[in-house]
């Protein structure tokens, strides 16, 4: 991007997907970069920044969804959403300047993995799509209810929505609940829509008799068939890292 134009500025959104490819359009359009981007519900105003807020527009982050897909190619889109869901500190300049360098160059901007911002990008998605990838095996879910079932999780990133639509795939006509304790917001779904809502006023609900009974007997089942001679702890936290074991029913 060497005739683009570095301006003094940092661009507020509304910490949405749609939001920050309103940014991309307006800045591929303009051809202009700026400072810093930042969710403005997480924003720390200083005297060196100049903040300018804009307001997400569908149209136009349909225009760079579709664009990305038709130019750059699916796994461009694939590796910016999940860039985008890592927590990680200036993830939307590097998703900015990924998107705009591939406006350019198509496809073969996965390749140019000597670029900072191409590697980082390809390095953060790899961080949150493997952590949803490993909590679709290790999420347990428990009866609460008639056809009501609750799942906690404490994932490093923001992957509850993806993680979410899994299960409404898998379980279609069941009722779910799944409560990311780490950024407090819980995915609820009846199998057909689904809401994210913040957990401030959720009441976490306790298990059923039956739930009770039936987790009783995966723990007998699982100390059953362990072989003491071969346990492999190293081996075993490699598949299941040890910071999920919390929300685990078993004692691995």
């Amino acid at each position: 991007m060497p005739n683009w134009k570095l301006i003094n500025q940092t661009l507020l959104y509304d910490g949405t997907f749609d939001g920050l490819l309103t940014i991309v359009f307006d800045c591929y359009t303009t051809k202009t970069l700026p400072q810093k981007i930042a969710s403005h519900q997480t924003y720390e105003p200083n005297f060196l920044d100049k903040p300018r807020l804009i307001q997400t527009d569908e149209a136009k982050a349909n225009r760079i969804f579709h664009g990305i897909e038709k130019v750059i190619g699916q796994d461009a889109l694939t590796h910016s959403f999940y860039c985008f869901l890592c927590t990680e500190a200036n993830k939307e300049i590097t998703i900015l300047k990924y998107l705009c360098d591939g406006f350019e160059i198509g496809p073969k901007i996965n390749q140019k993995l000597t670029i900072s911002y191409v590697y980082d990008v390809i390095r953060m998605h790899r961080k949150a799509f493997g952590e949803c990838h490993r909590l679709k095996g290790l999420l347990r879910l428990q009866e609460v209810g008639p056809n009501l079932f609750y799942g906690s999780c404490h994932p490093d990133h923001a992957i509850l929505e993806p993680l979410g639509h899994h299960f409404m795939r898998r379980l279609p006509n069941q009722n779910l609940m799944i409560h990311d304790q780490t950024h407090h917001l819980c995915f609820i779904t009846n199998g057909k829509t689904y809401q994210i809502i913040e957990d401030t006023h959720l009441v976490i609900p306790t298990i059923s008799k039956q739930e009770k009974q039936f987790q009783d007997l995966w723990k007998l089942f699982f100390k059953t068939i362990a072989i003491p001679e071969r346990k492999n702890p190293r081996c075993q936290m490699q598949f299941m890292p040890k910071k999920y074991w919390q929300d685990l029913i078993e004692e691995p």
